[in-house]
């Protein structure tokens, strides 16, 4: 008899981020694909979401996140990869790994990308084994096509998260909890 134990369940989810990691093999082109990725994920978030154009302009750096797949049922698991911009130019790739659990079911992709709006805060992202985004990251939110508010105190805060280009059917996104780890594409 074929039963799904909770634990093989748990097992299998837990796979998926895993098996989705393993096509960074070198010299495979992902270096490229990534930075043709990350190149339409800024084209759009600029075009769609009022005040990002600024906050590139304004960022020491950008990690930006072209497509981040979740999925979840009780469990879940989000993994996406991207690339680190400092002055428009790729520096280091990263990936982005996350767990949940609770009521949850469904799955989504969505693209978000972190503006390091100090040296400081680009400087502890780039020197971190494994930076985790936290209560230091500020969500700039992009209500109803209006420009975000992008105004003296949100440049004070040192790491501004922007999610958009959101599919799927689970409700909203959040980056408490991501994992970003450097990674050879």
């Amino acid at each position: 008899m074929n039963r799904i134990s909770r634990r093989n369940f748990i097992v299998a989810g837990g796979t998926v981020p895993l098996l989705a990691a393993c096509g960074n093999g070198l010299n495979s082109g992902a270096a490229a694909r990534i930075d043709d990725r990350v190149d339409a994920a800024i084209g759009f978030m600029i075009q769609e979401v009022p005040g990002t154009a600024q906050l590139a302009e304004d960022a020491a750096g950008m990690l930006v996140m072209p497509l981040v797949t979740e999925a979840g049922f009780g469990f879940g698991a989000a993994y996406g990869r991207g690339a680190l911009r400092i002055n428009g130019a790729t520096v280091d790739y990263y990936s982005a790994l996350a767990g949940s659990f609770g009521l949850q079911i469904g799955a989504q992709q969505y693209a978000h990308t972190l503006f390091f709006m100090t040296e400081d805060a680009l400087r502890n992202f780039r020197n971190s084994q494994g930076w985790s985004a936290g209560a230091n990251v500020r969500y700039a939110v992009n209500e109803n096509g209006a420009t975000l508010g992008v105004d003296t105190t949100v440049l004070l805060d040192p790491v501004i998260a922007v999610i958009y280009g959101q599919a799927g059917l689970i409700v909203g996104a959040t980056l408490e909890g991501t994992r970003y780890t450097r990674i050879l594409p």
